[in-house]
């Protein structure tokens, strides 16, 4: 027993000893936001400090009004003045300390400096701040119903078909889970759906959903997002709920090829349809030929070949020879020497020879 005793104080000294720097490291995990004042007027400047950030992130930081630390900024970045809000980068710490101009948000405080992740997980901080000058009106009372609250990450399901290739909207469909917290049930949420391009503020669109979720209870809700006509590029879709942003989830979007490819076919097939039908007008106001008859389209190319008749045999070769008659041409008798007297010397022939 006095072993066990033992262990039993050695596990709960331990278990005292390490409950602070747990406590400590939590408390330095999450991100703090602080300012140099609390309020101030229009046309001056306070400088924002914070640490705890994600290293070398992109953060934004607004003046925001119909806001507070714990109930978050009420109707998203529509309540801010976007037009003065600044951007900074965390250094190997996740600290940062920037200047901030002083302007009034578009709707009345109470107000807070906030301060939110562009890029990766996200991550918000709010401080307190006081606009001097600025109107100031109650919150709206939070409802009596449930509360809802995002369970999972969220997806983006579907794809792109031919069309979107061709320059259709391209249409996404966000999935995630969400539990009502609350005590009381939730009947038809009504959610909003923000699409963003880049670093401009999302476009928000209203999307109920039909169902009814009781306390303690959780379902999956599948919600359609549709961008513009020969949308292409960065896009952030956003998940909001009474008043505030549950979730974020990129989406990047192709460039509609099909379009391009059409441009490219159509200045290619227009000037050769113009050539053709300028060819045509050509050929139909071209005065007539000789014959009376028009040559259709191009005029033809023939090659004529001089014609070759069949040569005749030339005549039999004369005879010029002076002691040669046409009768006793060797040509034709075969002879090829010239005529002498065969006959026997007669006795009435004279010889030649003197006597002897």
């Amino acid at each position: 027993m006095s072993g066990k005793l033992r262990i039993t104080v050695l596990v709960a000294a331990l278990a005292l000893l390490l409950a602070p720097l747990a406590g400590t490291a939590s408390a330095a995990a999450r991100p703090t936001v602080e300012l140099s004042k609390s309020e101030a007027g229009t046309g001056g400047s306070i400088t924002v400090r914070g640490a705890g950030w994600r290293p070398h992130t992109l953060l934004m930081m607004l003046i925001c009004g119909r806001a507070t630390p714990s109930r978050g900024v009420i109707g998203g970045t529509n309540s801010c003045a976007n037009g003065d809000g600044r951007a900074v980068t965390t250094d190997a710490d996740g600290s940062f300390h920037r200047q901030l101009p002083v302007a009034e948000p578009p709707v009345p405080c109470p107000c807070v400096v906030h301060v939110a992740t562009v890029t990766g997980a996200r991550a918000d901080a709010d401080a307190v701040f006081q606009v001097a000058g600025h109107a100031v009106k109650p919150l709206p009372a939070e409802s009596a119903d449930g509360r809802l609250s995002v369970l999972s990450d969220t997806r983006l399901t579907g794809s792109s078909g031919l069309l979107t290739w061709f320059g259709a909207p391209p249409s996404r469909s966000p999935v995630f889970t969400v539990g009502n917290v609350g005590t009381s049930t939730v009947h038809n949420p009504v959610f909003r759906i923000g699409t963003g391009h880049g670093v401009f503020a999302p476009q928000w669109d209203d999307q109920q959903w039909r169902g009814t979720l009781e306390p303690g209870r959780k379902t999956q809700i599948k919600l359609p997002v549709e961008l513009a006509a020969g949308a292409h590029g960065d896009y952030t879709v956003s998940l909001g709920y009474g008043g505030k942003v549950l979730a974020e989830q990129p989406w990047g979007v192709g460039r509609p090829w099909g379009v391009t490819l059409f441009w490219i076919l159509l200045c290619l097939v227009v000037p050769a349809a113009v050539f053709r039908a300028g060819m045509v007008v050509v050929d139909r106001v071209r005065p007539r030929g000789a014959s009376g008859a028009r040559h259709r389209g191009l005029p033809r190319l023939t090659l004529e070949f001089p014609k070759f008749r069949r040569s005749e045999a030339p005549p039999p070769p004369t005879s010029t020879l002076p002691w040669f008659t046409p009768d006793s041409d060797p040509g034709t008798a075969g002879r090829l020497s010239a005529p002498h007297d065969d006959s026997p010397t007669s006795p009435t022939t004279p010889s030649r020879k003197g006597p002897t």
